[in-house]
């Protein structure tokens, strides 16, 4: 029998710490002198009293460490008990939200998807569009804790490989785990603070720059208008690109330079495959653009810049309906999301890595094919991969594409359309926010979609958001026996 008390304690705290985060935007709400800060004043007693009763009668449970099944719970129980309460001011509030557009709201916030049943944003109550923004600053630094400290240990998707890495080859140039941690959440905050003041001195006013801030280095994509980013077109975009990719790099780097190894980002592998396939797509699609769309180069170009990378960061904003601009780079947008940033950054989708383990993979049975005495076993970073690293990452693709597929077909069988159905499978387990198509494309939202599609959307941000292994692994009656 898994002794769950654990588990509930943790998640008890975790749901309280919640509810105290709920307090900033009813006072927003309350200098602002409207009475929507008692939505929040509600939503917070009854989300910190139930977290903690929850956590004090658990607390007996409470132990030096978890087991793996533990671990498995925890990790996937904190992503559905969250979004259940997160969706509470949006019940109460003005949106007068139904259960399941609240918790879609409030999944995607907390996943970092950036899909919203939300519209009129430029005239909703600034309560709700700070909360929006702080659930998914939260979910951005907590799955940069997951994929450090929880996937890898799971032996989830690939993570492994960067478990020696993060903890014991770093050991001589790095502090323990814990140390780690706390230094990742400061240079986060770092970056959340730089970028509020950039996007201020670019004429931004503090409150949207403080919500655009929250949910740029989050890669979550949430904006006060519904017009998205395209409401700051210009230099600005430059500048939330430049956050976006500093959000989709692994801030265990970031920890490395601080602790005087300032050449480890850039020796990164993930790093430097990541920045070239960006870079490679840009020029690409900026060539096309220019060649087609008849606006000036500049604009053109820096639509591009913006556009793209908020899509393969998995941020979502859009400044421009890039619906408009040809099938060919539709197609190309289609396909960049399903890429990635780096593992151990806020960014989601399939991860830079992984790819680049399959590609390691390919080419070292295509020199075995070539020469099949010879011994030429796949590397990543010099090392040799590990045959379970190698089942990991396979078993992750398989299971990526089989559950997008389903997903897609179950999504259809709701009478959604192909485009919508399979854009918005892609879109929802890869957490990369807006789909394709005129209904949840750029210039739209799910708004319009049917319950049924949009409970099929949030289990699968769940899902993608924890690696869909960490869930899956759960539903086997080999987990609940071992």
């Amino acid at each position: 029998m898994i002794d769950l008390r654990p588990v509930g304690y943790v998640i008890g705290l975790l749901v309280a710490v919640l509810g105290l985060t709920m307090i900033p935007p009813m006072l927003v709400d309350l200098a602002a002198g409207t009475d929507h800060w008692r939505s929040f004043a509600t939503s917070a007693v009854l989300t910190v009293f139930i977290g903690g009763i929850v956590s004090l009668s658990c607390q007996d449970g409470n132990q030096e460490g978890l087991n793996i099944q533990q671990t498995f719970i925890l990790t996937t129980g904190v992503w559905v008990a969250l979004p259940i309460f997160a969706a509470l001011p949006f019940y109460f509030g003005e949106t007068q939200a139904t259960p399941v557009d609240a918790f879609f709201e409030a999944m995607s916030g907390l996943t970092t998807t950036g899909a919203t049943v939300f519209s009129g944003l430029d005239e909703m109550a600034k309560g709700l569009l700070l909360w929006r923004g702080i659930l998914q600053w939260l979910g951005g630094i907590g799955i940069i804790v997951v994929a450090m400290v929880f996937l890898p240990e799971l032996r989830v998707g690939g993570m492994q490989i960067f478990r020696s890495e993060g903890f014991d080859t770093m050991g001589k140039i790095l502090p323990r785990a814990t140390e780690i941690a706390s230094q990742i959440s400061v240079i986060y905050v770092g970056l959340t603070l730089a970028c509020v003041v950039s996007y201020m001195v670019l004429g931004m006013g503090a409150f949207d720059a403080t919500v655009h801030a929250l949910t740029t280095i989050s890669t979550g994509g949430f904006s006060t208008y519904d017009a998205s980013f395209g409401a700051f077109s210009g230099p600005a975009e430059y500048v939330a690109a430049v956050f976006m990719i500093l959000a989709a790099l692994p801030f265990v780097r970031y920890v490395q330079m601080l602790n005087g190894h300032e050449v480890a980002l850039f020796r990164d592998r993930q790093v430097l495959g990541f920045m070239g396939t960006l870079a490679v797509v840009v020029v690409f699609a900026s060539v096309v653009l220019i060649a087609t769309d008849g606006q000036a180069a500049e604009q053109s170009f820096r639509q591009v810049v913006f556009n793209v990378t908020s899509i393969m960061t998995g941020t979502g904003y859009a400044s421009a309906d890039y619906m408009g601009w040809g099938n060919l780079l539709i197609a190309m947008f289609f396909f960049i999301g399903l890429i990635g940033g780096c593992a151990g950054s806020t960014a989601c989708s399939v991860k830079v890595f992984r790819y680049q383990i399959l590609f390691a993979s390919i080419k070292s049975q295509l020199l075995k094919t070539q020469s099949p005495n010879a011994m030429v076993p796949p590397r990543y970073e010099g090392r040799k991969i590990d045959d379970d690293v190698l089942n990991s990452v396979m078993s992750f693709f398989v299971f990526f594409f089989v559950t997008m597929g389903v997903l897609a077909v179950a999504l259809g069988m709701t009478g959604l359309d192909f485009m919508t159905s399979i854009s918005g499978a892609a879109s929802a387990l890869a957490n990369i926010g807006p789909g394709l198509g005129d209904e949840i494309g750029p210039a739209g939202n799910f708004a319009g979609l049917n319950d049924a599609a949009k409970w099929l959307l949030s289990i699968a941000m769940l899902i993608g958001r924890l690696e869909l292994l960490a869930v899956y692994a759960m539903l086997t009656v080999t987990f609940w026996r071992g």
